[in-house]
């Protein structure tokens, strides 16, 4: 008799509408601790919006974004738009790539979401110089990198409701 081997890859549960915005208030209160923009903090609403674009992007999408996008703008007090912009290209972007990235393996799902993550910061950036900010040097690039890090421990928590079964059951095999 043929052993089944462990996959990687595991028929997940579907992901419920609360725990996602959940995680994405969870992710705007994290934007909001006041650690004086230390570089390398990265952006953990572009994060967690970048991941349930995803991974759920018929559930999450660009007006998720804007609304998120415009929270962040009142919250920081920058330009109105500016994140709204940025988050509503990246959902398009990771909703667009969505069926793609996930064929991957998590490190090289990270990969992918490299270039998302310095593209939203660039549109950023973009908006804060037009509007006459100075430049802040390329350490502001460095939180891109520092969330590409987080990917794996990102994927593992936000996936974690998933995988529990609906009934326990000894004789199941998933």
């Amino acid at each position: 008799m043929i052993q089944p081997t462990h996959s990687s890859r595991r028929i997940l549960l579907p992901a419920r509408g609360w725990f996602i915005y959940l995680s994405l208030c969870a992710a705007l209160l994290l934007n909001l601790i006041p650690l004086g923009r230390l570089p390398g903090i990265p952006d953990w609403v572009a994060l967690t919006l970048a991941f349930w674009c995803i991974h759920q992007p018929l559930k999450v999408g660009m007006g998720a974004a804007f609304f998120f996008g415009l929270a962040m703008d009142v919250a920081n007090a920058s330009v109105m738009g500016q994140h709204a912009l940025a988050y509503v290209l990246l959902a398009f972007a990771a909703g667009g790539l969505s069926r793609r990235i996930l064929w991957f393996p998590v490190v090289s799902q990270a990969l992918h979401v490299l270039p998302l993550l310095l593209g939203t910061q660039l549109i950023m950036l973009m908006i804060r110089l037009v509007t006459g900010a100075e430049f802040p040097g390329v350490l502001y690039f460095l939180s891109s990198f520092v969330a590409v890090l987080l990917w794996h421990p990102l994927n593992y928590i936000l996936l974690l409701p998933q995988y529990r079964a609906v009934e326990h059951d000894e004789n199941r095999p998933i």
